[in-house]
């Protein structure tokens, strides 16, 4: 049954949740907790799992709505969905029959959505909205186990096309309000995402990405804030960074987290590798 919880921002008399922290969440990859083990191996994703399903009594707070940034939406302008019963888009390929039947009925909430648009046109930011558009799997599949109860209400909001770093960290800081109105803002990517080497890693992109890796959690993790800010802009300059993302969708929902998180300061939360390669979560505040 769909969830009847909407959005309200912080109305007078409402209970508080305090001020909410900032995630970089890895979304891995399709529709991976729904899939069966291969026979005598682990789960690739089963430390993430984990963490992903203790993730609400980490956090401490039910927040009243996520906003999530996700890898898998960009448009020419940042556009937030406002459908009040998001569908969900299986924009994945080649995986078995029942994943394309996966259920999420979380609502959307079209109140968080205005407010997200009027903070951005705030800071002089066009924004876009699109009434139709459900959550892709870089929202559906971790929120699934984050919240599998589906009872908070979920709004996704586009990347912009150029993937400009200064840009989406500017987005972020526009929304940083957010998180005093009861808002978890959640940036989905990967901090690898080469899917040429993903599936079949040599010893050299295994280093790489551990290198890429260690270098994102020195930067995350610096205390002062706009030193951070300077290494992300300059990420292109890191250790093996085009090798790691080739494109960097999947690590702009980062610069946006870092962004909403103003001065708090960013620690590593979640780190393993998957056939070998490293990869890492992040929380601000």
């Amino acid at each position: 049954m769909t969830s009847s919880h909407t959005y309200q921002p912080g109305p007078a008399g409402a209970p508080s949740v305090g001020r909410l922290p900032t995630l970089f969440i890895p979304h891995g990859g399709g529709p991976w907790p729904f899939l069966k083990p291969t026979p005598g191996q682990p789960a690739p994703w089963g430390t993430l799992e984990t963490c992903l399903r203790g993730l609400d009594q980490a956090i401490g707070a039910r927040p009243r709505a996520v906003l999530v940034i996700s890898g898998h939406w960009e448009e020419r302008l940042p556009t937030v969905s406002t459908h009040p019963h998001p569908g969900l888009l299986y924009d994945y390929y080649g995986f078995p029959e029942h994943t394309y039947q996966l259920s999420y009925p979380a609502p959307g909430s079209p109140e968080l959505a205005a407010r997200t648009r009027a903070l951005l046109a705030h800071a002089g930011i066009d924004s876009a909205e699109n009434a139709s558009r459900g959550f892709d799997h870089g929202t559906f599949i971790p929120f699934m186990l984050i919240y599998p109860q589906a009872d908070v209400p979920l709004v996704q909001l586009s990347l912009r096309a150029d993937l400009d770093p200064t840009f989406h960290m500017e987005l972020g800081q526009a929304l940083a309000p957010l998180r005093e109105e009861g808002v978890l803002i959640v940036g989905s990517g990967l901090s690898f995402h080469n899917l040429q080497r993903f599936w079949r890693p040599d010893e050299a992109t295994r280093a790489a990405a551990q290198q890429f890796d260690d270098w994102l959690a020195a930067t995350v993790e610096e205390p002062d804030p706009d030193m951070r800010a300077r290494h992300l802009r300059a990420w292109e300059s890191a250790p093996f960074a085009r090798l790691c993302h080739p494109r960097s969708e999947h690590l702009v929902p980062l610069f946006v987290a870092t962004g909403a998180a103003e001065t708090d300061r960013g620690r590593r939360t979640y780190a393993d590798t998957v056939f070998g390669l490293a990869h890492s979560g992040f929380q601000f505040g």
